[in-house]
């Protein structure tokens, strides 16, 4: 099933079941998918721009939780880890941390990379062998590490 058909089953459902919040999070994920569609004019939105748009909106509520924890405020904390938690479901399963850090040094020893000067061409490929599927934070903070 096409994620966005997905989306609107999921839509639906959330409707039938008077799940507020869900419905919120997944309009607003519609929305704003239906936003970098109409950027993308006169081209056709791909799957891959959705997972962009859905990895994006993942990112904010994962900033915006920082940001109000930082601030205090636990209540808007935990409305934005909601929804994290409805947005991420969508996305396909993570590599695990131990996965990443063999990606990363198989990068480095293939580059043949000693220092941090050479952290972008080691990142490009870290990012390009994961192919999304980890985090770009996690991948910067293991490749920062290994060439310290």
């Amino acid at each position: 099933m096409e994620i966005r058909e997905k989306i609107m089953t999921d839509i639906k459902n959330s409707m039938k079941e008077k799940n507020t919040l869900r419905l919120n999070t997944l309009r607003f994920l519609q929305s704003a998918i239906k936003n970098c569609e109409i950027d993308l004019r006169p081209n056709a939105i791909t799957e891959n721009d959705v997972m962009g748009v859905i990895k994006k909106l993942v990112k904010q509520r994962k900033e915006s939780i920082e940001q109000y924890t930082a601030g205090g405020r636990k209540d808007l904390a935990d409305q934005e880890a909601s929804e994290l938690k409805i947005l991420e479901e969508l996305l396909p399963a993570q590599l695990s941390k131990e996965q990443v850090e063999s990606i990363v040094t198989e990068v480095i020893q293939s580059l043949n990379a000693k220092t941090v000067k050479e952290m972008g061409s080691v990142m490009k490929e870290v990012m390009a062998r994961t192919n999304g599927l980890a985090d770009n934070k996690l991948i910067s903070e293991l490749i920062k590490a290994r060439l310290q």
